[in-house]
C-alpha cells in the first residue's frame, strides 16, 4: 500500500477511535446558570467539601467579590486554609500522603470544568454526571465507585448531603458478540437517606458545577457580553460601509 493510501486509511479511522474513546456513561446536562446566589452556594460547597483535598492554584480568595461577596464575608466563611484573602486555594495535605491515602493525588481544580470537557458534552456536564452517580461498592477500597469513572480513587465527599445509593445491573445479551453476557446498568436504589432530597442535591450540584465552571475561566461572562457587542459593531459598520460603497459608485453605474 502507497503512503498517500496509508494515510488517507488513518485519517479515516480517526472518527471512530474519537468516538470510541468517548463512549462511556451518558452524561446529563448541567444546569446553566450565572446568578450569584448559585455561585456564592456553589463557592460555599467547594470550599466545606472540596478544598479538604483539591486545591485551586490559579484562583486568589478575594476573587470571590466578583461574585457578590464582600472582603468580610469571605474572610469569616470562606478562609479556612489560609490567613489572607489575597492567598490562592491551597490545601494543607501533602502530596505522598494524599497518593498513600487515596493511591494518587487529587487533581487541581482551577480549570477543571475545561480540562473534562470533550465530545460527550461539556467539562460542566462531566463534573455534573460525576458527582451524582457515586454508589456504594464495598469492594473498592473507599468503599465507593463511580459510574462515569469507574473505580474512581476519590471516595465520595458530598455522601452526607446525597445518602447512600448502590447500583442495579442485570445480564443482558452483548449486542456485540453473540452468546455473551454483560451487565447492564438499569438505575441506582436509594439505601440511605442523606440530608437532601434528590431535586435539592442535584440543584447543590449544579450550583458547585457553575462555581467550577466560573473559577475556571472568571471573566467568562464579561468575555461573552464584550463579543456580542463587538458583533453588533461591525455588523452596523459593515452595513454603513455597504451603503457608503453603493453612494460613491452609484454615478459610475
Amino acid at each position: 500500500m502507497k503512503l498517500h493510501q496509508k494515510l488517507i486509511a488513518v485519517l479515516a479511522l480517526l472518527p471512530g477511535l474519537a468516538f470510541a474513546n468517548e463512549a462511556g456513561f451518558p452524561l446529563d446536562r448541567a444546569p446553566e446558570t450565572t446568578s450569584m446566589a448559585s455561585l456564592q452556594n456553589g463557592a460555599k460547597l467547594f470550599v466545606n467539601y472540596c478544598l479538604n483535598c483539591h486545591s485551586a492554584n490559579a484562583m486568589r480568595y478575594n476573587r470571590l467579590r466578583d461574585l457578590g461577596l464582600t472582603e468580610d464575608q469571605i474572610k469569616n466563611n470562606l478562609l479556612f486554609s489560609a490567613d489572607k484573602v489575597g492567598a490562592m486555594m491551597t490545601v494543607a495535605i501533602k502530596p505522598e500522603d494524599a497518593k498513600a491515602w487515596f493511591g494518587a493525588v487529587p487533581p487541581d481544580l482551577s480549570v477543571i470544568a475545561r480540562a473534562k470537557a470533550s465530545g460527550a458534552g461539556s467539562g460542566a456536564d462531566y463534573l455534573y454526571t460525576y458527582l451524582r452517580t457515586f454508589y456504594k461498592d464495598d469492594a473498592r477500597p473507599t468503599g465507593w465507585n463511580n459510574m462515569v469513572l469507574p473505580n474512581a480513587a476519590m471516595p465520595h465527599a458530598l455522601w452526607q448531603l446525597q445518602g447512600v445509593q448502590t447500583a442495579k445491573f442485570e445480564e443482558v445479551a452483548d449486542p456485540h458478540e453473540p452468546g455473551k453476557k454483560i451487565h447492564k446498568f438499569v438505575g441506582f436504589e436509594q439505601v440511605t437517606p442523606g440530608q437532601m432530597n434528590k431535586a435539592e442535591y442535584d440543584a447543590a450540584v449544579g450550583d458547585l458545577v457553575a462555581y467550577l465552571n466560573w473559577m475556571a475561566e472568571p471573566a467568562q461572562n464579561t468575555r461573552k457580553k464584550l463579543g456580542a457587542i463587538v458583533v453588533l459593531f461591525l455588523a452596523a459598520f459593515a452595513f454603513l460601509a455597504w451603503r457608503l460603497n453603493e453612494s460613491y459608485w452609484k454615478e459610475v453605474k
